[in-house]
């Protein structure tokens, strides 16, 4: 007996809940235009086109618009920036400022003293110290030298200035290298590299008021001014502005080489009253007293003329010249007039009534 075959009996179900029929249809066929490679190419170059072609393609919903989105914001971003200047409206500014430069140029032509773009900036009149820290930020290297004749050496670069500056013959490392001239930050520049340096003079104050003279010496930069009296026997008040000035230290037309370490000393006399002729001098000094008959007849005196000692009672006390510096503070001693002395102040210790 033979098997019946599948489905006898059962009715026949058409599709889609039967068996398709046989043969199956065939795939659509992809145009050339619808190639993801042409329409990604598309989207880029010439994004309207791109997104034309990426909906007429077989890419899903959800694919059409990501790249409709993405390809908008590709084509509108040049034109979201702000829209390009007319050339017409920097014209006439930039003609004004032109023309107000070289106005200004021609009116007071004053030569630039800084370099050029393409060189180093110019660190002259600055602080050594300061100018090889700014000359390395600008990308530098920097050396120093003595710029006066004395070749000396720039142990701490705080204490000097820049007078000259050159480029270096030899590189420091990789980068280019400057050679700075320098002198003391106290110090006036030379007039060339490896000339003398023009020290400052002492100027002659002789016969103007203390206060006129002090003004005269404060370009110096001095370490102190100090008034002393032109008469040993004579003491200075609170002020002395208007005392004149008999004598002075150092003296005039000296070169001071260290003004910060240097005092000038002024020796002043009361307005009206005359200087004396010489230092050491007394404005009211003792009568002479009378010579006596040993004396004479022995040739000895009092006190010897060379500086010995003189008897009187109990204690022998040393001769001493009125006006002189003494170096006892206290300590006393007598004339050879016989007038006694004791060594102080003011000022430096002298031999003083």
């Amino acid at each position: 007996m033979t098997q019946p075959p599948p489905g006898y009996g059962y009715p026949q179900q058409p599709p889609p809940y039967g068996h398709p029929p046989y043969p199956y249809p065939p795939a659509p066929v992809r145009r050339w235009w619808q190639h993801p490679a042409l329409i990604i190419t598309a989207l880029i170059i010439f994004p309207p086109g791109g997104i034309a072609l990426a909906w007429l393609s077989r890419w899903s919903q959800t694919k059409k618009i990501i790249a409709t989105v993405l390809a908008s914001l590709w084509f509108l971003t040049p034109f979201l920036g702000d829209p390009p200047k007319d050339p017409k409206d920097d014209a006439k500014p930039q003609a004004t400022a032109t023309a107000t430069a070289t106005a200004e140029t021609t009116a007071t032509p004053t030569p630039s003293a800084s370099p050029s773009p393409s060189g180093p900036p110019s660190y002259v009149g600055q602080n050594l110290k300061q100018a090889k820290a700014a000359a390395y930020e600008a990308g530098y290297n920097a050396i120093s030298h003595d710029a006066s004749d004395k070749d000396a050496g720039q142990w701490d670069d705080d204490n000097w200035k820049v007078c000259f500056q050159n480029s270096a013959a030899k590189k420091v490392g990789s980068m280019p290298t400057l050679d700075f001239g320098v002198v003391r930050n106290e110090w006036p520049c030379p007039a060339t590299d490896g000339e003398p340096i023009p020290y400052p003079k002492m100027p002659k104050v002789v016969g103007q008021t203390f206060e006129k003279a002090s003004t005269t010496l404060k370009p110096l930069a001095l370490k102190a001014i100090e008034a002393d009296s032109a008469y040993t026997d004579v003491t200075l008040p609170a002020s002395v502005d208007d005392w004149t000035v008999c004598f002075q230290d150092p003296e005039a037309g000296k070169e001071i080489e260290y003004p910060q370490t240097t005092t000038a000393y002024l020796k002043v006399t009361a307005p009206g009253t005359a200087c004396p002729k010489t230092e050491f001098t007394e404005l009211h000094p003792d009568p002479t007293p009378p010579s006596t008959g040993d004396d004479e007849s022995d040739g000895s005196s009092s006190s010897s003329s060379g500086g010995s000692s003189r008897s009187g009672g109990d204690s022998s006390v040393a001769t001493v010249t009125p006006g002189a510096f003494c170096s006892t503070p206290g300590s006393t001693g007598v004339s050879k007039k016989g007038v006694a002395y004791t060594c102080k102040g003011p000022g430096q210790e002298r031999w003083r009534r």
